[in-house]
């Protein structure tokens, strides 16, 4: 097997063009590489670097988050969206600490095991922190191969079968080489080969590019709609749980219903925070975080 025919234009432009970001530092562990993993998921990096910073500062290997109750990781997830990744991330701390001698395995199909770990992430710590020769499929890295050997704009909404089978025949022999190629081709997709504006007179693989080649054809598929977030259920869900986190104490009723006036609404995202398990209803009728 061979380099594919873009990695070297790929990896060159790489090297020239990486933003510096601590997990991708040769220092970073792989604990701390399976944080900004998981907080880089739907959440861009500009929200996640600061974040990230004050959890590894806080909680610096997956023994010292799995001491604290979980709701801690909860109120430490503060804004960053999606707070069942905070849970998720304290699940793995947990099984890490008592089942793999507080390291990180570096065994993909054990990542796998762990709580909340899917494909992309598995293969994502697998690579970037022991250098292994897995796919990795991100939005990012989608779009790219789509556009590149595809020839459409957008990737399918779910990923396909035939996508994991392009990303598996591009990855380049050596798995150091292949490990970079992963971060290479998702840094080329979330700088130059974006979703709104493609900079293909910046891009290595322009002259490559078959949908830029066919003239750039506007995308045909399915309708691609944007998440809204203002008067969602999301949005309440927020502002019930900064209530929560904002205060070291159970919270009265009132104080959540204070934060939104639609009542069944309100009821409904405090409900679906109580089965998520972010929230814990207490019996003297008061709320926390769990733990």
């Amino acid at each position: 097997m061979s380099d594919n025919p873009y990695s070297t234009a790929v990896l060159a432009w790489y090297e020239s063009n990486a933003r510096d970001l601590p997990w991708r530092r040769p220092e970073a562990s792989a604990w701390s590489i399976l944080v900004s993993e998981i907080m880089l998921q739907q959440t861009p990096v500009v929200r996640v670097l600061p974040a990230w910073e004050a959890w590894m500062e806080r909680w610096p290997t997956p023994a010292h988050l799995a001491k604290v109750p979980s709701g801690e990781a909860v109120r430490m997830w503060n804004r960053l969206g999606y707070p069942r990744r905070a849970l998720r991330l304290h699940a793995c701390a947990v099984a890490i600490t008592e089942e793999h001698g507080g390291e990180v395995p570096d065994d993909h199909a054990t990542l796998l095991s762990l709580p909340g770990i899917g494909a992309y992430t598995a293969a994502a710590v697998a690579s970037f922190a022991y250098g292994q020769r897995h796919a990795i499929l991100d939005t990012n890295v989608r779009r790219v191969l789509a556009r590149t050997e595809t020839g459409i704009e957008y990737p399918p909404k779910t990923q396909t079968k035939a996508e994991t089978a392009l990303a598996e025949t591009l990855l380049p022999p050596t798995p150091s080489v292949a490990a970079r190629w992963g971060v290479a081709v998702m840094e080329l997709g979330a700088l130059v080969c974006t979703a709104r504006s493609p900079r293909c007179a910046d891009c290595p693989l322009a002259g490559q590019c078959a949908w830029k080649l066919a003239g750039k054809p506007a995308y045909d598929g399915p309708p691609r709609r944007g998440q809204t977030y203002a008067g969602t259920d999301r949005q309440v869900r927020g502002k019930l749980l900064a209530v929560l986190r904002a205060s070291h104490e159970p919270v009265l009723k009132d104080a959540l219903d204070a934060v939104w006036d639609d009542g069944v609404q309100r009821e409904r995202a405090l409900d679906a925070l109580v089965s998520d398990g972010l929230v814990d209803p207490l019996d003297d009728g008061r709320y926390a975080l769990p733990g």
